[in-house]
């Protein structure tokens, strides 16, 4: 036996084999350390930056609650009429005084000075778990830029932080028996003094150990935990950049927050007020985030759990709150178990959406199973696995999994169809061919923003797919009741949560790019338009014609899904006859004006100042749903739209400014809902170039001077110039379309 292969009770291994042994596992132990003291060292930083802000909305809640309270909360005890001689009207003043100075008052003694203290901070901490901490991008001061900097550490940490702390923990909880064990097998002395049990469990430990430290080197969690102590130890980023990083993904930095702060939302309102029983089999369910490239918040991993504990549900949280990234947290959690078929299902207007999101927010592979190439696609994805997109109007023509003659497959590991209420016909072809899938895969996950209890008929027909023996019980008289009594009645198969149910802070901008291919007749349109090299015929190109557009079919979901969600929407275009064909179209489509609302405007440039404000005032006094449509040089200044909770921007503009400008219309003080911005974009299109030239440079660099007096005054002095943008366009897609031709008048 070579000297590497000894056995470890041979004289060598006791001493040098097993030295070395512990001195690994006393590294991985002092790596995890390291990482486990420098992720408290951050957090205790965010804790420190909140505790003020914290401190000062505690005391505007005490200064509203009148000091006669502080009786009910000794029940009835306490005499307070002499601390209302003293001039104390409310808990605040109480809350704030020392236990000394309330003693100077005439009146107060010991007793009645340390009941009203205990009473005031009694009050003081019920109201630290109620009250949220708003970070106003548009107004940042000090104290919120220290918040937002010390959240950015732990941000840019990203979701690899959460596993390398999980992982320490568990290492340093292991290691803290084994090490202490195996150390005496490094010397024949130690080993001698031990006695015959004691040598035995030393060895044992060593070898116990051995193993430990050879599966996390496996696994690459030295690494992992290496790179979270870089991370974490980063200098702090400038005011400005951290600015700028939370405008791009505050929901994460909210997620933090919450998760550090300990403001999580009611835990009945995020488990969709599920009985005790089916919340404790998802409490229960593991959530493998191996293949995963996103953090959860704490309701989003709630959902993920819930699919895969009842295997076949219906996820029907209101739109903006992520259901596609719950998804995917799914299909990650069985890649990391092993499965390597995935099959989604979606309307045509979201395909492009949903391969983007699973290649940004995992590790996963997906295949786009759509056109004319669908069938070639289809059997590469079934030998070599992956997660196949496609569409409603294809899926009939897939062939069946388990009758493929070249590459027979079994099932799916999970089916996910969106805009699920698109099946609710059973009769219709899409329906039979989902059924037909429903059939073949044990876990089926149906996505659907419309809340069901107000369509019990669509529901039971979506339950019918699957789990029919639950039709039964799904009774009108519950939906009539109201939407928790309906929730809880059809648990075992539907989970839906409310914005104002699980985002505990004040709204978050949640933006959507909203990518869609262009129909023949969007290519048409837009091919002549490079020909002639017109930049703005280009950009407008996908609504050339109404009927057959796919941008404006994508706004029409939006927009009807908005309406079943009784939200308002604001629509941006820098172009008049877009927003007359959206104005057509919502008008004369299906669903009448998007789900029945009213469609008001455009709010146009030449609309006079006082008709402006009557269509703001008409917009935000309607009641319910309701649809405004402005021109976004014309709605973006000036005017106050936060009664809109969703915000759709037909085309990306060449000024990065206009369409920070429009979206702050919505997303500002006073808003209570989150803001939803959707951005409709054409792939192989002047968007997509239009988007990487301006995030190249230009974005950020407009993002960092609009903080200055000078940009706010004239954001026009930060932009890029229009006309050259527009040359450079129109010259990269005449060369991509080999199109001859020059530029036209329209570029500039």
């Amino acid at each position: 036996m070579a000297e590497g292969e000894r056995a470890v009770g041979s004289p060598v291994a006791v001493g040098r084999k097993a030295r070395e042994v512990v001195a690994r596992g006393e590294r991985l132990a002092g790596l995890a350390r390291n990482v486990l003291a420098d992720h408290v060292r951050a957090t205790e930083q965010v804790r420190a930056a909140l505790a003020p802000l914290l401190a000062e909305l505690v005391a505007q809640e005490l200064e509203g609650i009148p000091v006669s309270r502080l009786k009910d909360v000794t029940e009835g005890r306490l005499r307070l009429g002499a601390l209302e001689t003293a001039g104390f009207g409310s808990v605040r003043p109480v809350f704030e005084a020392s236990r000394h100075e309330l003693r100077q008052i005439p009146g107060v003694g010991a007793q009645t000075a340390d009941q009203a203290l205990a009473a005031a901070r009694q009050i003081a901490r019920a109201l630290e778990e109620t009250v949220s901490v708003r970070i106003d991008v548009d107004h940042p001061e000090p104290r919120t830029t220290a918040l937002v900097i010390a959240l950015r550490r732990i941000v840019e940490a990203g979701p690899d932080l959460r596993r390398a702390v999980d992982a320490a923990r568990g290492l340093e909880r292991q290691l803290a028996g084994l090490l202490p064990a195996a150390r005496p097998a490094g010397g024949r002395l130690r080993m001698a003094l031990l006695g015959r049990a004691g040598r035995e469990s030393a060895l044992a430990a060593v070898t116990e150990l051995r193993t430990l430290v050879a599966d996390a080197v496996a696994k690459g969690v030295p690494m992992l935990l290496t790179q979270a102590s870089t991370d974490l130890l980063r200098e702090s980023s400038s005011d400005a950049g951290a600015w700028v990083d939370f405008e791009l993904r505050s929901a994460e930095y909210y997620s933090q927050l919450a998760e550090i702060a300990g403001s999580a939302p009611d835990v009945e309102a995020s488990e969709g007020f599920l009985p005790a029983e089916v919340a404790e089999r998802v409490h229960a369910q593991g959530l493998d985030d191996t293949h995963r490239r996103v953090s959860l918040r704490g309701y989003q991993s709630f959902g993920a759990r819930f699919a895969l504990a009842q295997r076949r549900v219906v996820l029907g949280d209101e739109m903006g709150l992520g259901k596609t990234i719950q998804a995917i947290a799914v299909l990650a959690h069985l890649a990391a178990d092993g499965h390597r078929h995935f099959l989604v299902v979606c309307p045509a207007s979201v395909l492009i959406n949903w391969t983007r999101e699973i290649g940004s927010r995992s590790t996963l592979r997906a295949v786009p199973v759509h056109g004319p190439d669908r069938l070639d696609a289809y059997a590469e994805w079934r030998e070599r696995g992956g997660v196949a997109v496609t569409t409603f109007d294809v899926l009939h023509s897939l062939p069946d999994p388990k009758k493929a003659e070249r590459h027979p497959l079994d099932a799916p590991a999970a089916l996910v169809v969106d805009e699920a209420h698109y099946v609710k016909n059973p009769e219709a072809r899409r329906s039979r061919a989902v059924a037909r899938w429903t059939n073949r895969c044990e876990r089926v996950l149906f996505l659907t923003g419309t809340p069901m209890e107000n369509r019990v008929e669509e529901f039971r027909a979506l339950v019918r797919y699957l789990q029919p023996d639950l039709v039964p019980r799904i009774q009108g008289s519950d939906a009539v009741a109201g939407p928790h009594t309906f929730r809880r009645s059809v648990a075992p198969a539907y989970l839906r949560r409310n914005q104002q149910d699980v985002l505990t802070e004040l709204p978050a901008l949640v933006q959507v790019d909203e990518w869609e291919e262009f129909s023949a007749a969007d290519e048409d349109a837009y091919r002549l338009a490079v020909a002639a090299g017109n930049f703005m015929a280009m950009r407008r190109a996908a609504y050339a014609h109404a009927e057959k557009s796919a941008k404006l079919q994508r706004l029409r979901e939006l927009v009807t899904e908005a309406a079943a969600n009784e939200l308002k929407v604001v629509v941006f275009s820098y172009f008049r006859d877009v927003l007359a064909a959206v104005e057509r179209a919502l008008r004369d489509g299906a669903g009448g004006g998007g789900g029945g609302g009213v469609v008001l405007g455009p709010l146009a440039g030449g609309v006079p100042a006082v008709r402006r404000q009557q269509l703001v005032d008409e917009f935000a006094g309607a009641d319910g749903h309701a649809v405004l449509l402005c021109q976004i040089e014309a709605g973006g200044v000036g005017l106050n739209l936060q009664a809109a909770s969703v915000v759709i921007l037909c085309e990306p503009q060449v000024k990065p400014t206009l369409e920070h400008q429009a979206v702050a219309r919505a997303h500002r003080m006073g808003q209570v809902r989150s803001v939803q911005v959707h951005r409709l974009l054409a792939a192989d299109s002047v968007d997509d170039r239009l988007l990487r030239i301006l995030e190249s440079k230009a974005r950020l660099f407009d993002a960092y001077a609009r903080r200055s007096d000078v940009a706010e005054a004239s954001p026009d002095a930060v932009d890029v110039s229009d006309g050259a943008i527009a040359r450079r366009v129109v010259e990269e897609e005449q060369e991509r379309l080999a199109l001859t031709g020059r530029v036209g008048p329209g570029a500039s």
